[in-house]
């Protein structure tokens, strides 16, 4: 127990001159006071320099506040990797609000769940994206404000869906907006959804805390120095851009933003800004490598950092992005940390192993951030930590305060994901002997695809409504493009005559595109004797497909 009478108990209590709540807020407020002139956003041809930034965010909660947002409310947005994404991560908590961004890849049903159960009063949706929200916005079971962004560098027409256009409405705020820090850095600040199921929602809640703090652990990982130069080729809606968009700030960064990743754009941007960092997934090293020669650009001999997490990038992968010059750091993470919480420390020493014993090396997820307290590989029933030898499975779990508040509306699963006191990821690993960690399998069967997560389970559950198909399992293909993409192994009914192609069809038309299956194989499922499917033996036949 505290000694009530200890002199380090007496008097020194918090007060508004020695204690603030911590806020990635603060981060901007900082840069633009600093460095007001410092080129802030890249988009196309427009610059927007850091005092701009800022008074546009303040504009933008301004708005917020006008149209009666205020604390814990949600705001939704649909964009892609634009200024006012960007603008979002702080106009909307700067209103007190909560961001919430959409995956833009998800159909309509799934869009229209995730704006009911947040209880989405603000929609802005970028016009691009108007026939699937426009679809969503008419099965949802709110009616938010729904907000137009028409972007000068999307050459198409969109339909309008709401009365409001964006640059308006935020040009409609003051630019010197009192805003105001939370008033506890535990209160909500994003909320990212990690499955697009709809019968156990998980929306992830965020916090000011924790993504204050994985922000500024970014740059240390990154081994960011001042005014980086970061190329966003990573989706700002997967959890908040790993919290790139408040990290660029606290080492007052420019941001290039890119509405596609395409590989002349991405190209043409690292040589042209002089990008040094970027993110994804497995993909875009695919799409970078893989230009023509007549887009590829000479860097001038430069190292660009490339941060990667999903599956680990093959050897040959990782062997042509060092020719290409850049320097590859493997990450991984989930939602419920923010992004990346574990990164692949590379030590020097590794350098004079046999390319062999690199590989393996690199294969690794690796140790803890700094910012999280701790990283382990447990036995999910006793809570025991497996040895350290490389080879006992366990399921690897994370502690501190870069782990989520809870899933919203979800006590049951927020509970389940915490028991024991530490958060279950639900992957499977092993303990090497010096502390890193390495993944070996999913236990809940999840394919990571281009950065996506895709369930499984979903898919065969979509499979299972074709008329022919009598039995269906669906595991992770290795892709050197995209990481994995799902495989489906398929039982069909006595004389059914359906192809791979109208099976990949038939899935396409009731969900997200990407989370079809790129390949079908028609054979009898491996089973054990109680009838349960034998995954692993069809995971070493998709090796072969």
């Amino acid at each position: 127990m505290a000694d009530s009478g200890s002199p380090y108990t007496r008097d020194l209590d918090k007060t508004q001159a020695n204690y603030t709540p911590l806020s990635p807020l603060s981060f901007l407020a900082r840069a633009a006071s600093i460095f007001p002139d410092h080129t802030a956003i890249v988009h196309g041809s427009s610059r927007t320099v850091y005092a701009e930034f800022y008074a546009r965010t303040r504009r933008l909660a301004s708005a917020l506040a006008a149209r009666g947002i205020c604390k814990n409310d949600t705001v939704t947005v649909m964009l892609a990797n634009t200024p006012p994404m960007l603008e979002a991560h702080y106009g909307v908590p700067m209103a007190g609000a909560v961001l919430h961004s959409l995956n833009t890849r998800l159909d309509a049903a799934i869009i229209a769940f995730q704006l009911g159960h947040a209880d989405s009063k603000v929609v802005i949706t970028d016009r691009e994206f108007a026939p699937v929200m426009k679809e969503a916005l008419a099965l949802a079971e709110v009616s938010p404000l729904v907000i137009d962004y028409d972007d000068p560098e999307f050459a198409q027409e969109g339909e309008r869906l709401g009365s409001l256009d964006y640059e308006a409405f935020v040009m409609s705020g003051d630019p010197a907006f009192a805003w105001s820090l939370p008033e506890d850095e535990w209160d909500a600040i994003a909320l990212n959804y990690t499955s697009g199921t709809t019968g156990n929602p998980k929306g992830v809640v965020y916090h000011h805390r924790g993504a204050y703090l994985l922000a500024q652990a970014n740059i240390l990982t990154a081994g960011m120095a001042k005014h980086p130069v970061y190329l966003w080729t990573l989706p700002m809606f997967h959890c908040n851009g790993w919290c790139f968009p408040w990290s660029m700030s606290v080492v007052a960064g420019t941001h290039v933003c890119l509405r596609q990743v395409r590989q002349k754009p991405i190209w043409d941007a690292l040589a042209d800004e002089g990008v040094t960092h970027l993110c994804g997934a497995p993909v875009v090293m695919s799409t970078i490598l893989n230009a023509a020669d007549a887009d590829k650009r000479d860097l001038g001999g430069r190292v660009v950092d490339f941060f990667t997490a999903a599956a680990p990038p093959p050897e040959s992968v990782l062997a042509a992005m060092k020719d290409a010059g850049f320097n590859v750091t493997h990450l991984y993470g989930l939602t419920e940390v923010y992004g990346p919480a574990v990164v692949n420390e590379w030590k020097r020493e590794w350098d004079a192993r046999p390319a062999a014993e690199q590989a393996a090396l690199k294969a690794r997820q690796g140790v803890r951030y700094v910012a999280l307290e701790d990283l382990t590989v447990r036995d999910p029933e006793t809570m025991e930590a497996v040895p350290a030898d490389g080879e006992t499975l366990g399921e690897v779990m994370f502690r501190g305060n870069v782990v989520m508040k809870g899933y919203l509306k979800n006590p049951q699963a927020t509970a389940e994901a915490f028991a024991g006191g530490w958060f279950h990821s639900g992957d499977l690993g092993v303990l090497h002997p010096d502390g890193y960690i390495q993944l070996k399998d999913r236990s809940k069967d999840i394919i990571i695809s281009g950065g996506e997560n895709i369930s499984s389970i979903e898919v065969e559950d979509v499979l299972f409504k074709h008329p022919q198909v009598i039995a269906a399992a669906v595991v992770a293909r290795p892709d050197e493009k995209w990481g994995e993409t799902p495989c489906a192994f398929v039982e069909l009914k006595t004389g059914a005559s359906v192809t791979a192609d109208e099976l990949i069809a038939f899935c396409r038309e009731r969900m997200a595109r990407f989370k079809a299956p790129r390949h079908v194989v028609f054979t009898e499922l491996p089973k054990t004797s109680t009838g349960k499917i034998q995954k692993f033996v069809l995971r070493e036949m998709a090796k072969s497909v």
